[in-house]
């Protein structure tokens, strides 16, 4: 085996003629607005996207009580889980131990799982686009919960 010396690669603006050395161009300058920092509402999105994850959505109601909006979206967000919850119950109930029964729905409870992650999804992006989308007696309920 032979050793391959590491490529080099030449300045990005050639020293001037008749000098030894090279000083290279100062750095540009910093973005307008703070620099390559995080802004403040850098966690904005995850909060949003963590109110339509069931149980997760007491993650940003509790954290970000002085922002409005993600309020909004951490409630509806925990009262849909809630009341996803309680039609999945007896869903589960009648599959599980009532044999008819859970012949009948058995296809719901196939297909309430992808239900929920499609509007979970819908939710999601509607909240990341700025929108709220009221949710028939969902929002009612999550107007009444206080924390």
């Amino acid at each position: 085996m032979s050793e391959i010396p590491p490529p080099t690669v030449p300045p990005a603006t050639p020293p001037p003629p008749g000098s030894g050395s090279y000083t290279p161009p100062p750095p540009p300058p910093p973005p307008p607005g703070g620099g390559p920092g995080p802004s403040p509402s850098s966690d904005r999105t995850l909060m949003l996207v963590l109110s339509y994850l069931g149980l997760f959505a007491l993650i940003p109601l509790l954290t970000k009580k002085d922002d409005p909006e993600i309020q909004w979206h951490a409630k509806n967000g925990l009262a849909l889980a809630i009341v996803l919850t309680v039609i999945w119950i007896p869903i589960w109930i009648m599959v599980k131990f009532i044999p008819f029964l859970g012949c009948l729905v058995l296809p719901i409870a196939c297909l309430f799982p992808l239900i929920i992650i499609g509007v979970a999804i819908y939710l999601i992006s509607q909240a990341l686009n700025g929108k709220r989308v009221r949710i028939p007696l969902v929002s009612d309920l999550a107007e009444k919960i206080n924390i």
